[in-house]
């Protein structure tokens, strides 16, 4: 037996030690944070006041816009605070917190993901049917449906992560209180935890994902079904900002959850954390409004 001391807090190692890159990293995260928030800030405004946009399309898409703000402060802010600051610390119960929100947000939004594909598929394939199947009442609870599934992974991650004794060391090599930066840390075997985040990941993105190709493989039959160019062009165009979401975020999280941890590297990961943290929160209003046109409409008038 060993005795060991608790951790109070941990240190955040941060994305550079560099006082000039820092300086840099700050205003650029600022200033994509400051996007992201005017963009989806905006989307959920013009959806909410057009009543042209009152559908179950764009009632996902002002879901989708909640979770990426939601999804971004959890991350962001603190992260800039600790660009100015010398010692960048934060509390055990801080750090528990800050990963407990964000694998609720990343969570919920992949099933929104799939929520919204369902969606395209029924507007697409059975357009007659489409307003008494995708009502409010199921929009609802489909979006509600995406959040309990985000709590219940992030609860069974959690219960066992906090069991996890932390007594090597209390420096995360990591901008942000993120699983496998912590489950580095621990000086107890680490083996049921892996597994549990590669499974639960695992189920999560598969499922999804399914749902996703299954919707669009349908879609794909009706489109080609359509007789005009322009009939294509129009189903085809509310389909691509959707796809391009789906591809960069999937990409992104796959990479980082399914795969052995043996090859994780931590300073690699980082990399890729700011890209599906700080940057595709951004992104996601800047795709919807640019490739849609009843978007872009709404924002003119």
């Amino acid at each position: 037996e060993q005795n060991h001391t608790s951790v109070a807090e941990f240190v955040l190692q941060g994305l550079s030690d560099q006082v000039g890159m820092r300086a840099v990293l700050f205003v650029l995260l600022l200033l994509i944070y400051s996007i992201t928030l005017l963009g989806n800030t905006g989307m959920i405004v013009v959806i909410r006041h057009d009543p042209r946009l009152h559908t179950s399309m764009y009632f996902f898409l002002g879901s989708l816009s909640i979770v990426d703000i939601c999804f971004s402060s959890v991350i962001t802010p603190r992260t800039l605070v600790d660009f100015l600051s010398e010692r960048k610390t934060i509390s055990f119960v801080g750090c528990m917190g800050q990963a407990f929100l964000y694998i609720v947000f990343v969570t919920t939004e992949c099933f929104l993901l799939a929520v919204m594909a369902y969606d395209r598929y029924v507007a697409i394939c059975n357009p007659l049917l489409y307003s008494s199947v995708m009502t409010r009442r199921l929009c609802v609870r489909l979006v509600v449906g995406s959040y309990i599934g985000g709590v219940l992974n992030s609860i069974i991650q959690m219960t066992f992560l906090i069991r996890l004794p932390f007594c090597s060391s209390n420096v995360i090599n990591h901008f942000f209180c993120d699983v496998p930066p912590l489950l580095a840390l621990s000086c107890a075997s680490t083996y049921t935890n892996e597994m549990i985040l590669f499974s639960l990941a695992g189920i999560i993105e598969l499922s999804t994902i399914s749902a996703i190709l299954v919707s669009y493989i349908f879609i794909s039959f009706a489109i080609l079904r359509i007789r005009s160019a322009e009939g294509r062009q129009k189903a085809f165009s509310t389909c691509v900002s959707h796809l391009t979401v789906v591809t960069i975020l999937y990409g992104t999280t796959i990479f980082m959850y399914l795969r052995p941890s043996s090859s994780y590297s931590l300073n690699t990961d980082k990399v890729v954390s700011v890209f599906y943290t700080v940057v595709i929160p951004m992104l996601n209003p800047l795709i919807y409004s640019l490739r849609n046109q009843e978007v872009k409409d709404a924002l003119r008038r």
